[in-house]
């Protein structure tokens, strides 16, 4: 049976996973990939710690809201993380919807270390946490 630890450390694992996939797109000058799945990171950081709280939505407005009310707001998280929730939304859009964006090295670079930066973040409350 699984446990919602298991999902969160599942949800955390695939955070993981596309932070790495960020750094791979980054250093193959691939960079409106590489802010998407910086984002993505940060999206299923955020979820495996909904898990939880049993908590999971199939809209990502949802899903920042309720992290930020439930984590930020009540001092689990530095308010930078709810800053930087805000820069990779405006950059995976841009990146993912706008036909003539085009995302420069410095842009890429800077989201992955936000992405890098929340990632972390999620891990040392996880370690508080013992999951």
């Amino acid at each position: 049976m699984n446990t919602n630890a298991d999902l969160c450390k599942a949800r955390f694992d695939k955070a993981v996973d596309d932070l790495n996939a960020s750094l791979i797109n980054l250093k193959n000058g691939q960079y409106k990939t590489s802010i998407n799945r910086a984002y993505y990171a940060v999206f299923h950081a955020m979820r495996a710690v909904h898990a939880l709280d049993q908590f999971d939505s199939s809209k990502h407005s949802a899903i920042v809201a309720k992290f930020r009310q439930n984590y930020i707001k009540a001092g689990q998280f530095d308010n930078k993380c709810s800053e930087i929730i805000s820069l990779l939304i405006k950059y995976r859009e841009q990146a993912d919807y706008d036909d003539f964006f085009v995302a420069a090295k410095e842009d890429a670079v800077k989201q992955f270390e936000n992405a890098e930066f929340f990632i972390e973040q999620v891990r040392r409350y996880l370690d508080k946490q013992k999951i």
